[in-house]
């Protein structure tokens, strides 16, 4: 990889200088960073989870499934799925209160798909 960035505009291709692009990516990752400060180890081995378990299941998983595959009280699990939910990006229960979509995954239908290397195929968010 030769790290440049090339733009379109109409029927020219211009460089970008790398000082541009990688200047926005950094503003990218101090954003991200701040979304996420409020998770702790357990929020992102939840939501770890659930985002490697939707494809392989491929219907919504019970918090009881989680609690018990990630060895956490369920109570906990409970904690961590409304604070996950609370912040809208990264999952959403279903009216049984199983999680369906946690982002970039869903098992409810959309127009696109995501194929893994492993075999899994399910919906994309």
């Amino acid at each position: 990889m030769d790290n440049s960035l090339l733009k379109g505009i109409w029927k020219v291709i211009l460089p970008v200088p790398p000082f541009l692009w990688q200047r926005q990516i950094r503003k990218m990752g101090d954003k991200a960073r701040l979304k996420t400060k409020f998770m702790t180890a357990d929020h992102h081995l939840v939501r770890n989870f659930v985002v490697r378990e939707l494809p392989r299941a491929g219907t919504p998983l019970a918090p009881e499934t989680i609690a018990d595959r990630i060895d956490l009280p369920i109570k906990e699990v409970g904690k961590i799925l409304d604070d996950l939910e609370a912040e809208r990006f990264y999952l959403y229960r279903n009216g049984q209160g199983e999680v369906a979509w946690a982002y970039p995954v869903t098992t409810d239908p959309t127009p696109h798909r995501a194929s893994f290397s492993s075999g899994e195929q399910i919906f994309a968010a």
